[in-house]
């Protein structure tokens, strides 16, 4: 979940380091450092806070060396702090490194490089990285960083830069996503392509197992065993303007309004008529499926949710939803009659890389849906479909979870079609979806009416979320898109499940945001949120009705469609009242605390 840069070439290092990590501040970070590299030595400066507070301290054009990384860190091992902040540098000074992901094998590592000497300045797992590589090390950065990989459990992108060899920057990665590329002032590395965009558009996507030697002229790609590889170049499509706020307040803001286009451009070459055209489908052969899973985590674990509900209404198959997280360790039923979705924005979610690794040894087919070309979930998944959302740079999931709503609707009503049951509601969940992008953008015309409501919520300790069947799919979304970006507490619970429990909670004033768009549980929905009410609760009501609104004060309507894409104007609505609640607290809604936009560790 850290980001990492590196540069050798013609520019002061500096300002390209810092420009790199000001664009990966997206993944969430508590500390940032730099270090810079001459024939005079290393210059390595890192602080708890944010990326600001560094270059603050920092005279930036005082530095003019030309070679160095940068790091920003989100703690996994060790509270965030100066000394367990990156870069991490040898005992000499002549060696320093940064790492994203996590060393499973760090404490035997530790113990035998203290018992030869070593003396550790932190509480981090990376710090043995650099310390092995200085063990290694006999003139021949490539051959120490080989056998230090080789000595690695866990997953790690690695950047490494030495006094000894001035202008190059060394890279090795397993399990945690790392990019080079060439550009005409040099050579650049990083954790994710937006950091490198501004200079170079057709990029190396490293995979597990390589490594790789940049200097100011070239960039060379190696084996764990030294041998070299030939580097398979892909051609990133958007430009850096399509990561900018774009005159928007925040990023998560400029996002939720990208959403008709982003819904769009999914949709666009995939329905012809009535038919759904996917192509990478056909080398799929699902005739014996007899079991689905949908796997993902936070928004892409809802989406799952979602799509699960669809496969058990229009198929005769068993289909569950669970997260990345808990799949790998729940004994799952998986065999060549198994099909697994695996959902990721970034394609990077450590927890669902691993969970599909362990389904392509038990046998079973994948269908990845990602937004990021060439991530990782890519080259493991026997297809993959891209959400077509652009970059999503804000932390909270907007453009993603909604482009993998309408891509999962695509992906299940064609996977029925191959297993010869057609939905018989298609054509009708088709003609609603072409709608969808005018659909999104008259929700988005309600953001004065959101916040209005907004002002109920910002003084609130707690707000509770419910609905029934599908409806559950966007109270699942509105509860986590509060909680992370205001921080008031927010519990999401299956309307027909208060009286078992939760309804305990309510009482005079409390918020209660209930969705009623699900036909043939409305009424009862009506009657639970009723019980809310009872007990002093202040409802906010979501509906596609307008007879039942008639007995609230506070409703937002949505049109009337069906009623399997409620839920995505449902969720626009309800990312706009986070995102008002947010912004009328004072939250930073881009980064907010604790959260990493890309979770690249288990």
């Amino acid at each position: 979940m850290c980001g990492i840069t590196g540069y050798t070439g013609s520019q002061e290092a500096l300002p390209v380091l810092l420009k790199g990590l000001e664009s990966l501040e997206y993944r969430g970070y508590d500390s940032a450092g730099v270090t810079l590299v001459d024939e005079n030595g290393l210059y390595t400066q890192k602080r708890k806070g944010r990326l600001a507070d560094l270059e603050k301290e920092m005279d930036i054009p005082s530095f003019h060396q030309t070679t160095g990384i940068g790091h920003t860190r989100w703690a996994t091992h060790g509270v965030p702090s100066q000394l367990n902040s990156h870069p991490h540098t040898n005992a000499s000074n002549t060696i320093s490194i940064v790492h994203n992901g996590i060393i499973e094998n760090y404490e035997p590592i530790k113990e035998e490089l203290i018992r030869q000497g070593y003396k550790f300045q932190s509480e981090t797992d990376s710090e043995v990285i650099v310390h092995l590589i200085d063990y290694y090390y006999q003139g021949d950065m490539l051959a120490a960083l080989k056998k230090t990989v080789h000595h690695l459990a866990g997953s790690f992108s690695i950047c490494v830069v030495s006094t000894d060899h001035p202008d190059e920057v060394y890279v090795a990665k397993v399990s945690s996503p790392m990019v080079i590329g060439r550009g005409k002032n040099g050579s650049y590395c990083a954790s994710d392509i937006p950091a490198i965009l501004e200079y170079t558009k057709d990029v190396v996507i490293m995979e597990d197992g390589q490594m790789a030697r940049l200097t100011p002229d070239q960039i060379e790609v190696f084996d764990f065993e030294g041998r070299p590889i030939e580097a398979k170049i892909t051609h990133i499509p958007y430009d850096l303007s399509a990561a900018q706020k774009g005159g928007f307040e925040t990023y998560m803001l400029k996002e939720i309004y990208e959403q008709p286009e982003a819904i769009r451009e999914t949709l666009r070459g995939r329905i012809s008529g009535n038919q759904i055209i996917l192509p990478k489908l056909d080398g799929l052969d699902l005739s014996a499926i007899d079991r689905i899973y949908i796997v993902g985590c936070g928004t892409a674990y809802h989406v799952g949710i979602y799509g699960s509900t669809l496969l058990q209404r229009w198929l005769p198959i068993s289909a569950i939803s669970t997260p990345a997280s808990e799949f790998r360790y729940g004994h799952p039923v998986v065999d060549e009659h198994t099909l697994c979705i695996y959902i990721s924005q970034s394609g990077e979610t450590a927890d669902t890389l691993a969970a599909l690794k362990m389904t392509n040894e038990m046998g079973a087919q994948s269908i990845a849906i990602a937004n990021v070309l060439g991530s990782s979930i890519s080259r493991l998944a026997n297809v993959t479909l891209y959400t077509c959302a652009g970059p999503e740079v804000a932390v909270a999931s907007t453009k993603a979870f909604t482009t993998q709503l309408v891509l999962i609707t695509l992906l299940i009503i064609k996977i029925a079609e191959m297993m010869g049951r057609r939905p018989q509601e298609a054509d009708a969940v088709l003609h609603d979806l072409k709608r969808m992008p005018e659909i999104v953008d008259d929700m988005l015309k309600k953001s004065d009416e959101v916040k209005e409501y907004a002002e109920l919520l910002k003084d609130q300790h707690d707000a509770y979320f419910i609905g029934r069947q599908l409806d559950y799919v966007s109270v699942l979304e509105g509860a986590l898109k509060l909680k992370e970006i205001s921080y008031v507490h927010a519990d999401a619970y299956y309307a027909g499940e208060l009286k078992h429990g939760p309804i305990a909670l309510i009482e005079q004033g409390t918020v209660v945001i209930a969705m009623a768009t699900q036909p043939e549980v409305a009424a009862k929905t009506i009657s639970n949120i009723e019980e809310t009410m009872a007990r002093g609760a202040n409802v906010i009501l979501i509906t596609n009705k307008e007879q039942p609104a008639l007995k609230f004060d506070r409703v937002m309507r949505i049109p009337e469609i069906h009623p399997t894409l409620t839920c995505i104007p449902v969720t626009i609505l309800l990312q706009l009242l986070a995102y008002h609640t947010a912004t009328e607290k004072g939250r930073d809604v881009d980064k907010p605390r604790n959260l990493a936009k890309s979770v690249t560790v288990e």
